[in-house]
């Protein structure tokens, strides 16, 4: 994810326009020392201070040494502001209207025509932004915005210095106001996007890049975090649809294809353990009725044997009628009987519910969903299948597509090898042969995709899934099975 600013690249091009020659400078500035003296020297004096001519005098040496002496004083911009905010106060008619002074000082107030006050505010923001003083860049940003409502430029580095001090919520207030005033600078929408972002407001996040691609209509990298916000709010499907149009229109952009195969990857694997989760639920519920019949057949079985008991002991006792022993052999065995009789009732209920609750999986669409799960996870698994080889057709050595192509065949031969770990010996012996056969074949498939890989870009992960492939491919040739590619 980039930055949201390089301010080493923005470099307050402003600046210059103030500069000034460096021997000419020294005059003036001395000057203005001597005449900030004074000045302030006046504004105790109860007869100066109470002149609108005084006020304006000083306002607009204070804004004077603003634009062209700071080092006379770094905040003479905020002094020269309130010096005409004085004049506005002093100056007025004996009906109470605004004097010629007054209206001057108003018009500098609101950044009418021949106005220098706002660049003062910038100027000296500028300065003590390069100063690392960021409050009080802030501060100057903030009051020169007060002045020029309409300006970007103050927001704009107003909005940096806030992000900078971590002000967030300042920042994010400074650049919408860049945003309302017309700004243009697809770097500030995608910052602006990135403070929403941080705190989870999606919504406001793509709102924010919408505005900026109304600005900047082929901006790439806003178009491209619309489809990263979209995703880590959750929104897949919406991002899918983003991204398709992205490689529609720049088919060449093998980084938008590459991405594209990437999300659809993802959404097969989340298919594909969703219908592991779903077969097994559905699984469990007909091997639980399956087992628990199997042991009902068992306990019937011990009846069978009772009865046996039953019959031997009763002749012994009518040859021998006085044995105790056998009478009580005979009362054991009865009540043995019954108590077994009482388990396979138990048995047989449970029985008939959980074969109910097989049927009422099979019967509420389980089955069904099951299926569109399956499809849904073949829909996926092709189309990025389709989106990295096209990437690959771009550019034959880019490892992301490498790579990602050797990991979904190394898991298909994973997931088929766990179809083999789990037969029985008689499952084994009918198909486990073929099967193995398509288990090698899936990890050779995968081989020459982390071979090239490694040869694109040499990573250790590359390098240890082939090296597990080579071992389980040497391992199915010492048990003679034959590799069987689909």
């Amino acid at each position: 994810m980039k930055k949201l600013f390089l301010v080493s690249a923005l470099s307050f091009f402003s600046i210059s326009a103030f500069a000034q020659d460096d021997a000419a400078n020294k005059l003036v500035v001395d000057q203005f020392r001597k005449d900030k003296e004074k000045s302030d020297k006046d504004v105790s004096d109860p007869k100066s201070s109470a002149k609108a001519s005084f006020w304006m005098e000083r306002a607009k040496l204070y804004e004077n040494i603003a634009l062209q002496g700071s080092e006379v004083d770094s905040s003479a911009a905020k002094t020269s502001l309130e010096a005409y905010k004085k004049v506005v106060e002093l100056d007025k008619t004996k009906k109470g209207e605004p004097g010629k002074s007054a209206k001057e000082a108003e018009n500098v107030l609101a950044g009418g025509e021949g106005s220098q006050l706002f660049n003062a505010f910038v100027k000296q923001g500028a300065e003590k932004y390069q100063a690392k003083n960021l409050a009080g860049a802030l501060e100057m940003f903030t009051a020169a915005q007060e002045i020029n409502k309409k300006d970007t430029l103050a927001s704009l580095y107003g909005g940096i210095a806030a992000q900078q001090l971590d002000k967030k919520d300042v920042a994010k207030e400074q650049f919408e106001k860049y945003a309302a005033n017309g700004g243009k600078d697809p770097s500030v929408f995608y910052g602006l996007a990135q403070l929403y972002r941080e705190e989870k407001n999606f919504d406001k996040a793509i709102e924010a890049l919408n505005k900026g691609l109304a600005q900047a209509p082929n901006n790439k990298d806003l178009k491209a975090e619309v489809v990263n916000i979209l995703l880590a709010s959750g929104n897949e499907s919406k991002a899918i649809s983003e991204l398709e149009a992205l490689a529609q229109a720049d088919p060449k952009n093998i980084q938008n294809v590459v991405n594209l195969a990437i999300l659809y990857d993802n959404m097969q694997r989340t298919a594909a353990d969703s219908v592991k989760q779903m077969s097994a639920k559905m699984g469990s519920g007909s091997k639980s009725a399956a087992s628990l019949t199997k042991n009902l057949e068992a306990e019937k079985g011990k009846i069978e044997v009772f009865d046996g008991e039953v019959k031997r002991i009763g002749a012994l006792i009518k040859k021998q009628p006085k044995n105790a022993d056998l009478k009580r052999q005979l009362a054991d065995v009865n009540t043995k009987k019954k108590e077994t009789l009482a388990t396979i009732a138990t048995m047989e209920g449970e029985v008939k519910a959980a074969t109910e609750a097989a049927a009422s999986s099979a019967s509420s669409g389980s089955e069904q969903k099951l299926n569109e799960l399956k499809a849904k996870q073949k829909a996926a698994s092709d189309k990025a299948i389709a989106n990295y080889k096209k990437a690959l057709e771009i550019d034959g050595t880019n490892y992301d597509a490498l790579y990602n192509l050797g990991v979904y065949y190394f898991n298909e031969a994973v997931q088929l090898k766990g179809e083999v770990d789990n037969m029985n010996m008689t499952e084994y012996q009918q198909r486990g042969k073929e099967v193995e056969g398509r288990v090698c074949g899936k990890f050779k498939k995968a081989k020459p995709y982390f071979e090239k890989a490694i040869q694109a870009k040499d990573e250790a992960e590359a390098k240890e899934n082939l090296t597990t492939v080579n071992g389980v491919l040497e391992q199915f040739a010492g048990k003679g099975v034959a590799c069987v590619e689909e």
